[in-house]
């Protein structure tokens, strides 16, 4: 028997079959307000050993950010990007642009410049929020008429063609997300006491989608780190009276293993999510001791589907710890080209949270999105109760504590690196991380290849989390099939990992 365990009301099809909640609000903007409009004085946001702002400072100060674009000659649609880290800043930056009227782009800070570059000129961006220049300042400016399918933000994920995508995200989709965000996890409305510890990137649909933008909704301060550092991480849950928690299961796994743990006040901690990589059931069940109070849970997405496609709640948290769980509750899932003998096939996920492609790449939206349903790239499989486990990725990509490092990206710029005949990447098991990056290396025929040099390279044309932390150098060319297609699992079966020192 298939299990339906997320509250489903309020949904309808429409015609061509896609779920929608029937009553949200027009626009994040109209969110906002509904908020700002309940209390407020309430705390919204909040800058770990920065400024703080109350609900109507938030408007206020959005709103000028907002006439500071008008008056730069942002309209209606125009592009934002911003290359702020986490912060205060950041969140004037992200409402002030789509109060505006235009289209927030946030860059991932650890992109290199040429990396952050490409995605400002592909965006078309009308104006660069960058750090150490003062926010847009201008007469106070809120659009008016901003609906749910209106565009309101372009989140780029990396490609495999070594070229990072936009995913195209509607009003719609963001509040989708907040409702789905409301319902898996078990957050209710109007609760000030949701105070949500952000450490997470607010460039990433974690932390916007499914953090910022639900506690602000529920009336609750988002607490956002600027930096992650885990002795200070574990200060703020007791310091601000923390009742969420998301992340990736290797910030958990080095928070509940630090001594000071013992001394952190977590009996306001109700609600602990972890995803984005694998999690063993030993750190599930460490989870649940470590934090009594709250209800655990499981979340899987992607920036297509704006965050939150599918989620295991508490109650399976523990016997459950290898699936992603249950369909949000607009979302539908479906396997393609199922393997008979193991019923794994590539998971296409429907809903309102889907984005609406990929901005300027039209052949590669036509491949992903077909007919209402997104390509996942993922495979999984669906048991007979209806829990959903992914078991690899079509895409070749190495999932990093949570950050997605395409292997041909990192090959492509490995390629040019001083004395390589041929490199191949691949995931090497971490218990930590889940995987961390490694690289196969034949020399050019007759030499020895220059590890420091190779390293070097890497380091300057890739952004930190992309570089290889392990290289394995052999002599023999790479396996291939007759196809000529690298034989990734005989790479991972034969290689002898060296670590390298990371700088």
């Amino acid at each position: 028997m298939v299990h339906h365990p997320f509250d489903e009301s309020g949904v309808e099809r429409d015609a061509v079959g896609v779920k929608h909640y029937t009553d949200l609000p027009d626009s994040v903007v109209a969110m906002l307000r509904a908020s700002v409009d309940r209390d407020p004085g309430g705390e919204a946001v909040v800058e770990v050993d920065g400024p703080r702002m109350t609900f109507r400072e938030l408007w206020d100060g959005a709103a000028r950010v907002a006439g500071g674009l008008r008056e730069a000659g942002v309209g209606r649609g125009d592009r934002v990007a911003i290359r702020l880290g986490n912060g205060v800043d950041w969140v004037l930056g992200f409402f002030g642009t789509l109060m505006s009227g235009g289209v927030a782009v946030p860059v991932n800070t650890r992109f290199t410049e040429a990396e952050a570059q490409y995605v400002v000129d592909d965006s078309g961006a009308r104006v660069v929020l960058a750090p150490g220049t003062a926010l847009p300042d201008g007469e106070p400016y809120a659009e008016e008429g901003l609906s749910r399918s209106d565009l309101a933000a372009i989140f780029y994920t990396s490609g495999t063609t070594g070229f990072p995508k936009g995913a195209m995200t509607s009003h719609e989709n963001f509040l989708t997300n907040t409702e789905n965000a409301r319902r898996v996890v078990g957050l209710g409305r109007d609760d000030p006491s949701l105070r949500n510890l952000i450490s997470v990137p607010l460039f990433h649909v974690t932390g916007c989608n499914s953090q910022l933008l639900p506690a602000l909704q529920s009336g609750a301060a988002a607490v956002v780190m600027p930096a992650f550092e885990v002795g200070r991480f574990l200060q703020v849950v007791t310091e601000e009276r923390i009742a969420v928690l998301t992340s990736v299961p290797a910030v958990f796994w080095l928070a509940v293993n630090q001594p000071a743990f013992a001394d952190v006040d977590v009996t306001g901690v109700r609600f602990v999510t972890y995803g984005g990589a694998p999690i063993a059931p030993e750190l599930v069940a460490r989870i649940k001791e470590a934090f009594p109070a709250a209800k655990v849970g499981n979340g899987f997405g992607l920036s297509e589907t704006s965050s939150i496609s599918t989620f295991l709640p508490h109650e399976y948290a523990g016997t459950h710890a290898d699936s992603v769980g249950f369909p949000a509750p607009v979302v539908d899932l479906r396997l393609e080209g199922v393997d008979p003998s193991t019923g794994v096939g590539e998971l296409l996920i429907r809903g309102a949270n889907v984005v609406q492609g990929y901005w300027n790449k039209p052949e590669a939206t036509a491949q992903a999105f077909t007919d209402g349903w997104l390509h996942s790239g993922d495979l999984a499989r669906i048991d007979d109760d209806g829990f959903t486990y992914v078991v690899d990725r079509a895409k070749d990509m190495i999932n990093r504590g949570g950050e997605n490092v395409y292997c041909v990206e990192v090959e492509n710029a490995l390629a040019a690196a001083p004395g390589v005949f041929e490199v191949a990447v691949v995931g090497v098991p971490d218990p930590v991380m889940g995987e961390k990056v490694g690289a196969v290396v034949v020399p050019v025929p007759g030499t020895e290849i220059d590890v420091e040099a190779f390293m070097a390279h890497a380091r300057a044309h890739l952004a930190d989390f992309k570089v290889p932390q392990f290289v394995s150098v052999r002599s023999a060319v790479l396996p291939r099939n007759p196809g000529g297609k690298v034989l990734k699992p005989v790479l991972r079966a034969e290689s002898q990992w060296e670590p390298v020192r990371r700088r």
